[in-house]
């Protein structure tokens, strides 16, 4: 906040703070509170975090090493001697956490007080009402000025006056939180509302509000689909292209992204140890790094292994289910077997709060954003570079493509890296939205499977669209029945349509397919 004079608080007042009686302390709070001065909320500050002392007929606390007059905002020339330190109980803190959250309705940061508008619309409380009333009367922001309404509204539903009750009844009306909603229901249940037009008025809200709610939570349902679904595709992309090239069904595909999350994390510690870098900035460099790491590990698996098992599907699967295995035993051994956490940066940090109440994680929303400039890229170059015209002719015909001159061997080596690194920065992604730990792989293999299965074979735009399929189905069964049910239903209907159609929802084109192989 921003004061360009120092106003006195009530010395009397300030003395109540130090009281032995906690319905003095919880009076003055409310009284400093109500006044909207910053003094005030330096002074309450000091007394949440135990900086407040006192001798007789003075309080004081400390600014640095300088002694505060609570009262006045003078500098004492020393601390007083033999002070004692104002304790509080739990009731009186409760109070002045509400108070202190009132008071942030006034500070000049923007999101401070988006922040204390909504802690105040979660848990009202009746004293607050002359200081939410003064943050109206100020408040610019047609986001935080309809929190505030919404909040007044609630405490004046309890006015004698009628007229007041109808008003603040209409107003929730515009509401789509739940709250909202139950505050509402219990007036109706308690049948304490005297008034035949005010109980009608609340009944038209609550269809309102309920009307609000459902296409709230069913944008919300779509929304952390798609998210989901785009981590999905990241990571079904790159078994799309070593799957459609050779065939492989590789188990561990899965810790290629988790080799992607741990080296994000190895990058932010590093970032960490180097001060003058910019902490914000360790994801942006994770990025390649993540790529390449899971990239190189693929080819030397390729190289080592996976080459000498084509045609062998039963050898390859329980090969690369022992690579698995040895990779998630590495991570353990190198970063150990507990979880660890990632920071979001502070640009991917917070929510972008909507006008009709949904409120979208930045983190997600960036993830989704990263996932889409990852599939522009990966459509690019298979589309317009050399390397993506082999990988598609390899992958329609390879005898025709060896042939023609194509060195598949070589073909096969930076297919699995390509794949193996588009993985990795799916792990980048799953990194800010969840913990890394050495099994994290093993919750997604299952799933890319089903997508490239159900996709089609090779098919990049199948795997997008399957992705994108899979994950808001998944999101909508889990709020209806639950996330294993979710799990055998997706399954399910996945069996019954590769029945109908084996070719999922893209079918491979080319000489091969059109002359039967």
């Amino acid at each position: 906040m921003c004061f360009c004079a120092r106003a006195n608080l009530d010395q009397a007042l300030i003395l109540k703070l130090a009281a032995q009686d906690s319905d003095e302390q919880i009076e003055a709070i409310h009284l400093l509170g109500s006044s909207g001065l910053g003094e005030a909320l330096q002074v309450l500050k000091a007394l949440s975090e135990g900086g407040l002392s006192v001798v007789p007929e003075q309080v004081f606390f400390f600014r640095g090493t300088q002694a505060i007059d609570a009262a006045t905002g003078q500098v004492l020339p020393q601390a007083p001697e033999n002070a004692d330190t104002v304790i509080i109980n739990n009731r009186v803190r409760a109070e002045l956490e509400e108070t202190l959250a009132g008071l942030k309705l006034l500070d000049a940061d923007p999101e401070i007080r988006r922040r204390a508008a909504l802690s105040l619309l979660n848990s009202p409380a009746a004293q607050q009402l002359p200081l939410i009333q003064k943050a109206l009367a100020r408040e610019t922001d047609s986001g935080i000025r309809h929190l505030l309404e919404q909040t007044a509204a609630i405490l004046n539903i309890q006015s004698p006056d009628v007229t007041v009750r109808l008003k603040a009844v209409q107003l929730l009306g515009q509401s789509n939180r739940a709250n909202t909603r139950n505050v509402l229901q219990s007036i109706l249940a308690a049948q304490t509302e005297p008034d035949e037009n005010v109980r009608k008025a609340i009944q038209t809200a609550l269809k309102s509000i309920n009307n609000r709610l459902t296409l709230t939570e069913f944008l919300a349902s779509m929304f952390t689909g798609i998210s989901l679904g785009s981590i999905l595709m990241l990571t079904a992309l790159g078994l799309a292209i070593t799957y459609g090239v050779m065939g492989v069904i590789n188990m561990a595909h899965g810790e290629f992204l988790m080799v992607g999350a741990y080296a994000t994390y190895a990058m932010q510690g590093w970032f960490r140890s180097h001060a003058s870098l910019d902490q914000d900035a360790y994801l942006l460099a994770a990025i390649p790094a993540a790529f390449l790491a899971a990239a190189l590990v693929g080819m030397a698996l390729e190289r080592t292994v996976v080459r000498w098992l084509y045609g062998r599907p039963l050898e390859t699967l329980l090969a690369t289910w022992g690579l698995s295995l040895a990779l998630i035993q590495s991570a353990r051994l190198l970063f150990g077997a507990q979880n660890v956490e990632l920071a979001n940066p502070s640009w991917m940090s917070g929510t972008l709060l909507l006008p009709w109440g949904l409120e979208l994680p930045w983190n997600r929303m960036v993830i989704i954003g990263f996932s889409v400039l990852v599939l522009m890229l990966v459509w690019l170059m298979m589309n317009q570079t050399r390397m993506g015209l082999y990988v598609r002719a390899v992958t329609q015909n390879r005898p025709m493509a060896g042939c023609m001159g194509i060195h598949t061997g070589r073909i096969d080596t930076l297919a699995f890296g390509l794949g193996a690194g588009i993985a990795g920065l799916g792990g980048v992604a799953l990194s800010q939205v969840t913990n890394v730990g050495p099994d994290m792989g093993q919750s997604y293999i299952v799933d890319s499977f089903m997508v490239v299965v159900l996709g089609g074979v090779g098919q990049l735009a199948g795997a997008v669209w399957a992705a994108l399929g899979l994950g808001i189905a998944t999101k909508f069964l889990e709020g209806w029945v639950g996330a294993v049910i979710a799990k055998i239903v997706v399954l399910v209907f996945i069996i019954v349509f590769i029945q109908r159609r084996p070719q999922g929802l893209f079918a491979l084109k080319g000489r091969s397919v059109d002359l039967g192989g």
